[in-house]
């Protein structure tokens, strides 16, 4: 057995849906590399690009948050969103990230929220737009 289906899965659609060679993800606790016959786990995810390798061919994805799920012969990614490189919109993750850094520099009496709320939306628009540009290669 040399491969798994990888299904990346978002509450609004399936994502990806493909027999691959190796997953590697950014865990809760550093990168994770997925072999076929890995044992079976469940670990959060966190925003950051995951690499999918099949036939040869490297893709990046950008994932935003959520769950990878593993077993024998299937892994699952439930992500609370996640996007192909060729659905990500540069301009748009350019202005956010923009809007992010801006929001974070000014250190008013702002609320923790807030600013939990812009370090996340700075983590999505640097994710995007490495995948994107393709420098979200592992």
């Amino acid at each position: 057995m040399n491969t798994f289906l990888l299904e990346i899965v978002t509450p609004e659609r399936l994502v990806y849906s493909k027999q691959v060679n190796s997953l590697t993800v950014r865990g809760a606790n550093g990168e994770l590399g997925i072999l076929p016959g890995h044992i079976p786990l469940v670990t959060p995810l966190q925003v950051a690009p995951l690499t999918v390798k099949s036939d040869g061919v490297s893709v990046t994805i950008a994932v935003h948050g959520g769950f990878v799920e593993v077993h024998k012969d299937k892994v699952t990614v439930l992500a609370e969103s996640a996007e192909l490189p060729k659905d990500i919109d540069v301009e748009r993750a350019e202005a956010a990230k923009e809007r992010a850094q801006r929001r974070l520099q000014t250190r008013s009496k702002q609320d923790e929220i807030d600013h939990r709320r812009a370090e996340l939306a700075l983590q999505r628009a640097v994710t995007r737009i490495k995948v994107s540009t393709g420098k979200g290669q592992q």
